[in-house]
């Protein structure tokens, strides 16, 4: 028994609307914020207050400044793994640190990097913006934005194998 063309017809336009809606779900990889509420994560709860041992070694109150209940991750995760947390408020990297610091410098550095690579990110952001105006088949913007500048891992990896380089993090070549 053939189904009527009215049916068919019917069921595709369902399938195709159907097909077109949905896509509000998936903002965590898109390069623009398209929503007007606030950000949830952006909000930190503060440390519990303490009354400190000694009132004199507390310090003077800075309008806009930090707070001693001022909840840092960054530093608690140094302190929880054992390392410095004062480490991280340096300017300028410590002594300790000159040899890496002289090895990373060695073919020269760009003063001005981050102002650099943010107007090179915007300017491929715009172009690429142009680009994707329809939006008919769901795609992630920022894949597509940076889709030619993905590295081939496996392609170094054997290049670097070709070359006598030992690379101990992945699995040794078959034999």
């Amino acid at each position: 028994m053939a189904m009527p063309r009215k049916t068919v017809l019917t069921l595709v336009v369902a399938t195709l609307l159907a097909g077109c809606g949905g896509r509000d779900d998936v903002t965590l990889t898109q390069i623009r914020h398209t929503g007007n509420g606030p950000d949830e994560f952006s909000i930190m709860p503060g440390k519990p207050l303490q009354a400190p041992e000694d009132y004199a070694s507390l310090p003077t109150p800075t309008p806009g400044g930090a707070n001693l209940t001022d909840q840092n991750p960054l530093a608690d995760g140094v302190a929880a793994l054992g390392g410095n947390p004062a480490a991280l408020n340096e300017g300028a990297p410590s002594a300790r640190d000159g040899a890496l610091v002289n090895h990373a410098n060695r073919y020269g550095a760009v003063a001005d990097i981050r102002q650099t690579l943010a107007e090179e990110d915007k300017d491929v952001r715009r172009r690429h913006g142009r680009v994707n105006i329809l939006r008919i088949l769901p795609s992630d913007d920022y894949t597509n934005a940076y889709k030619r500048q993905w590295l081939d891992a496996y392609g170094e990896e054997r290049r670097l194998r070709r070359n006598g380089t030992i690379t101990p993090s992945s699995p040794p070549p078959p034999s």
